[in-house]
């Protein structure tokens, strides 16, 4: 049983090439130095993602970004350090450096297993929609319950299907994602297209159900570093509307977006003054 908590000392000394090996991402290349796999935050061909060995740091030569495990497992997650914190506690990877093979057994556990897919039916997922303000005619028709496995442990959560299968898991404890991460797009035929950052705004933004909704697409990022990756997407739609969180990050990307492609509105309006469209259908206002 351990002792300590995991803290962020003791996760920047976890070997990054184990960690990746636990969410599916082995090598395609390595030397004694450094390993380069497909970039575990888009889809691509060659190999642009290099681990230093020695040094135990990523740099991603696609996105011009780096840094230790801690960074990557909250970019790959979307998680807070502190939910990083509770994932890296709940796996075990090596703390020394050593190589890891070229060719790893497809048998290799995942980091989460996902088990069985249900109708939410769990009290405890039940009372958490409930704080979240989500009715559960709308999480059943949208959402699932999964149960997973996690560090040889059993959870469950509230799921949602993203478009290459993977899931983005909610609970009252947990924010996760299963292996692939991408983004969710509910197709409806629909001529415009809203865009929202998570499982919890899209749901939130269904209770809420603005006029405009009815003729919209939506389309959830599960996680902003996919947003410069929809251009052709966007393009496809007369009208797009913007609806990311009222922070510096969705500040930034808004404007990112709106300046390169004109069909884009901002639509924050609809929940001005608060941070994100569930902090606003919580406020009941």
């Amino acid at each position: 049983m351990k002792e300590k908590r995991m803290n962020c000392e003791t996760a920047r000394e976890l070997c990054i090439i184990s960690a990746l090996a636990s969410m599916g991402h082995f090598p395609t290349r390595e030397s004694k130095k450094e390993a380069w796999f497909l970039s575990p935050f888009r889809k691509e061909t060659q190999a642009s993602f290099k681990v230093s060995k020695d040094l135990n740091r990523w740099y991603d030569h696609g996105e011009g970004i780096g840094g230790n495990l801690i960074d990557l497992m909250m970019k790959i997650t979307d998680s807070s350090v502190s939910e990083v914190l509770e994932i890296l506690d709940g796996n075990t990877y090596s703390i020394t450096q050593t190589a890891a093979p070229a060719k790893v057994p497809a048998k290799t556990k995942r980091g989460i297993i996902v088990g069985e897919v249900m109708d939410i039916s769990h009290p405890a997922l039940e009372q958490y929609l409930e704080e979240r303000c989500i009715p559960m005619t709308i999480a059943r028709s949208h959402t699932k319950e999964v149960h997973f496995e996690m560090g040889n442990r059993d959870y469950f959560a509230i799921g949602l299907k993203n478009t290459k299968g993977g899931w983005e898991l909610r609970n009252g404890f947990q924010k996760l994602c299963s292996s692939p991460k991408a983004i969710t797009h509910i197709r409806n035929g629909k001529e415009n297209l809203a865009i929202v950052e998570g499982m919890f705004d899209f749901l939130s933004l269904m209770v809420m159900g603005p006029t405009w909704l009815k003729d919209s697409d939506i389309l959830v990022l599960n996680s902003l570093a996919f947003a410069n990756q929809l251009g052709k997407t966007i393009g496809g739609y007369g009208k797009g509307r913007l609806l990311l969180d009222n922070d510096c990050a969705g500040d930034r990307m808004t404007n990112t977006l709106l300046e390169e492609h004109g069909n884009l509105e901002d639509g924050r309006e609809l929940f001005r003054g608060f941070k994100d469209l569930n902090e606003k259908l919580q406020d009941g206002n």
